[in-house]
């Protein structure tokens, strides 16, 4: 218990779980490549999307895959050059699809939700940042009856879930969010989506409040796992180790001889001028694969899917259709001005993160692959890797996020 704890990620998960850490009485050290908020944590949309509970990996994108693939503007893409790379990744996310797997994985991404969301509001008056967090709740928008009754099932599953939503449609939708195309005839109004005022504000001050309790953050690489502790370009440290370094984390499980199928879901967003549209609420376009999201620093429109990989250089014009289907979509929205992005969201073929002890190292603690929820669930995932830190029951079923899953030896 007194040994040190090595957080290596210094993104929204990873300074979630130095803070459990450290209020459980724990020492705390982050290690970073580059420094807080640096990654994802300072590009996403900045919600909670706590209704979010069906995998990616389903049927229903497996039917709209071929077609999405053929556009390479579109909500999924593969640059060509990557395809073979990626090519055993997509045999897993297919075999994850099957409609039994597609229930199971429904079940675990919904508990470990229902404990972000139960443990999202105690974490954040005990670190001071209540007024940070925003209640407006999201709109789902389908162009036309037929792709709203497509969409059916999967509100059925969040009835399931204990998920509340209202449809609406025509001028319940204007009442909602006025300035919306007409070709948006339905919509679904989840009310229990809550957001953050702006996610890189809300990672740095978690750095602030983890350094403030006597933690440490660190700019540096982690080279190698290694007995006891790990081995990083300016020398060993020793203590217990948690990855949570997002895209970057199965590099090191490597080095330790585990191989883990992360891959990247590369995604590209727009920030625009804040007065760019009178937005009430975060929109979301899940035909087209991109949302709207009205944050402290301005606008943001982002989002799609491309399965490319760390390395390859930024494909702009993806983030530039997504603006020009905002812009059509919102007839008002002044699409001028903005600041384009592109980051790393680390993603495993079930949709479920790895969250656990890495195969036969009894001091590694993984916590990545949350793909596009790595916000939603930052808390929650928090929460289970401080009770595993301090010998304590989680409070959820782990096996579903075992990294045992798809572990194998490099």
């Amino acid at each position: 218990m007194s040994r040190e704890v090595i957080v290596v990620g210094a993104g929204v998960v990873g300074l979630s779980i130095a803070l459990a850490a450290q209020a459980r009485g724990l020492k705390v050290r982050v290690l970073d490549r580059e420094g807080p908020a640096a990654g994802a944590s300072a590009g996403n949309a900045g919600a909670f999307a706590f209704t979010d509970i069906l995998p990616l990996a389903s049927p229903r994108i497996l039917r709209q895959a071929p077609k999405w693939l053929l556009d390479p503007l579109g909500p999924l893409s593969v640059p060509p050059r990557y395809a073979w790379r990626i090519a055993p990744w997509m045999w897993r996310f297919w075999r994850a699809s099957r409609p039994s797997q597609v229930a199971a994985s429904t079940s675990a991404q919904t508990a470990l939700m229902r404990l972000s969301q139960e443990a999202l509001e105690p974490h954040l008056a005990r670190e001071g940042l209540t007024h940070m967090l925003r209640r407006d709740g999201q709109l789902q928008l389908y162009e036309g009856a037929r792709a709203f009754r497509a969409a059916l099932p999967g509100w059925a599953a969040r009835r399931a879930a204990g998920i509340a939503f209202r449809h609406v449609e025509g001028d319940g939708i204007a009442a909602l969010q006025p300035g919306l195309s007409p070709r948006f005839t339905h919509a679904t109004f989840t009310p229990g989506w809550f957001s953050i005022s702006d996610p890189k504000d809300y990672t740095l001050a978690l750095a602030e409040r983890v350094r403030a309790r006597g933690g440490t953050i660190e700019i540096g690489e982690a080279r190698a796992l290694i007995p006891g502790g790990l081995r990083t370009e300016a020398g060993e440290l020793r203590g217990r180790v948690v990855i949570a370094a997002g895209a970057f984390s199965h590099r090191l499980t490597r080095t330790a001889g585990i191989a883990i199928p992360l891959e990247t879901e590369r995604g590209y967003n727009t920030t625009l001028p804040e007065d760019a549209f009178d937005l009430r609420m975060q929109l979301t376009f899940g035909a087209h694969g991109f949302v709207v999201s009205k944050l402290a620093s301005g606008l943001r429109v982002g989002g799609a899917v491309e399965l490319g990989g760390l390395d390859l250089p930024p494909n702009w014009a993806r983030a530039d259709a997504m603006l020009q289907k905002a812009a059509a979509f919102l007839p008002g929205l002044r699409p001028q001005g903005g600041t384009r992005w592109m980051g790393f969201r680390p993603s495993l073929p079930d949709s479920l993160p790895a969250i656990g002890l890495l195969p036969g190292q009894d001091d590694v603690i993984c916590a990545f692959g949350h793909g596009h929820l790595g916000l939603t669930q930052s808390v929650g995932t928090a929460r289970i890797v401080a009770d595993l830190l301090t010998g304590q029951a989680p409070q959820i079923d782990l096996t579903p996020f075992a990294p045992t899953r798809f572990a194998r030896l490099a």
